[in-house]
């Protein structure tokens, strides 16, 4: 009886897995991890994020569910065309059924259209224009982790309530940082603060110094960086050495990792205010998927981007395991479907224009002396809801979203 049960068991398992199969194109889901792979946005992306798509496909144990599931990556460059000739390539040519990851707002932009084009899966974690779930949303662009509008909803009037009311920009000279600027500006003038001056500057620049002696003769109050990466680190450090925050004037770093933090260390990072979807010390979970993460990441702890990649890989597969198919358009169509739920970002929805909804927390750098070991680097000041930490569906203007 034993063996028969087994061989049953067996049975139904090799039929269920050629279902699922009848449905997948090549037998196969092959995912495309599309980011920077040697720059300034490496260590908050990089092979990091391929390492937390590989740790999805385990956790959800794609085979026992009869799913074969790939992993490729490529290094975008920070450049639209490289990233959108990629993309072309990975779907004509390999197969490729979902892109992720993809920081840098202009290259995410360019192949959100490429994968409309071509109706497969875009699930975007590295990049932050709010655009991919407004104006240029897409039925095929899923946005995980974070963007601009919620990034300066939560820094941005934090830091005004608190009298920072007069700002100048030092902004990234591409779609994210034009982004970022205008989103923050919004809120800056809303909540009855004034932007005295902004100056824009070359994307990996390494040199800052003009652009911090124009915001220092400002005289305002926050200097806000528009920026990410090692532009921000690098704009800090150099700010330091200009003496501007001990002249009175304050830095808002706009878009800050754990892995600039790092770079920068407490000392130079501390009292920062910034806003963050994921921190690997918020909860029992967080903190066993990190120990997990850094095991397999050289020691280097996960950034919200990681996070948002594990989480958007998890629920992608469920998609397909619910729905027996890897159409693109239909699995992002059962994607915003079915509730979210993961260990990182908790219980959640991803809306009509692909916006990701989940709980934001407003982040204080702390002091060396408050830290007790490696990356133990915030504080969380306040928890912003998730319905209250992006931007209301009928404000973004996109297309998907029936006006009433």
């Amino acid at each position: 009886m034993k063996f028969q049960r087994k061989l049953l068991a067996a049975a139904v398992m090799a039929l269920s897995a050629g279902a699922v199969h009848a449905q997948i194109s090549g037998n196969v889901i092959k995912i495309g991890v599309l980011n920077d792979q040697s720059s300034l946005y490496a260590d908050l992306g990089g092979q990091g994020s391929v390492n937390a798509v590989k740790l999805a496909i385990e956790d959800f144990k794609a085979k026992e569910k009869g799913l074969t599931v790939e992993v490729i990556f490529a290094d975008h460059q920070n450049k639209p065309d490289v990233g959108s000739q990629i993309a072309r390539k990975w779907i004509d040519s390999e197969g490729v059924d979902m892109i992720i990851d993809t920081p840098n707002s202009g290259v995410a932009l360019a192949v959100s259209e490429v994968v409309r084009e071509k109706g497969k899966v875009f699930i975007n974690s590295g990049a932050a224009s709010s655009d991919l779930t407004g104006p240029k949303c897409t039925p095929n662009t899923v946005h995980w982790t974070y963007d601009t509008w919620m990034l300066a909803n939560g820094t941005g009037n934090a830091i005004v309530k608190t009298g920072g009311d007069s700002w100048f920009f030092l902004t990234a000279d591409y779609a994210f940082g034009h982004a970022l600027e205008r989103d923050t500006e919004a809120v800056v003038l809303k909540s009855g603060g004034k932007v005295v001056g902004k100056v824009r500057h070359p994307l990996n620049t390494q040199d800052f110094s003009s652009f911090l002696l124009q915001a220092q003769a400002s005289k305002a109050k926050i200097i806000g960086l528009a920026n990410a990466g090692g532009d921000t680190i690098n704009s800090i450090k150099q700010a330091s050495e200009f003496g501007i925050v001990k002249g009175g004037q304050n830095l808002a770093g706009l878009l800050v990792f754990l892995t600039d933090v790092h770079g920068l260390g407490l000392d130079k990072a501390q009292g920062l205010i910034l806003t963050s979807t994921y921190y690997w010390d918020l909860n029992d979970q967080t903190r066993a998927f990190n120990k997990r993460f850094a095991a397999v990441n050289g020691g280097k702890y996960s950034t919200m981007v990681h996070a948002g990649v594990y989480a958007g890989t998890t629920h992608y597969l469920k998609a397909i395991a619910a729905l027996k198919s890897d159409d693109g358009t239909k699995v992002v169509a059962k994607m915003k479907e079915m509730p979210t739920d993961d260990p990182l970002f908790g219980k959640g929805t991803i809306r009509a224009d692909g916006r990701k909804i989940h709980p934001a927390y407003l982040m204080e750098v702390k002091k060396p002396s408050e830290s007790k070991g490696p990356y133990d680097y915030y504080k969380v000041r306040a928890t912003i809801p998730a319905e209250q930490a992006f931007r209301p569906l009928a404000d973004g203007n996109c297309p998907l979203v029936a006006k009433k």
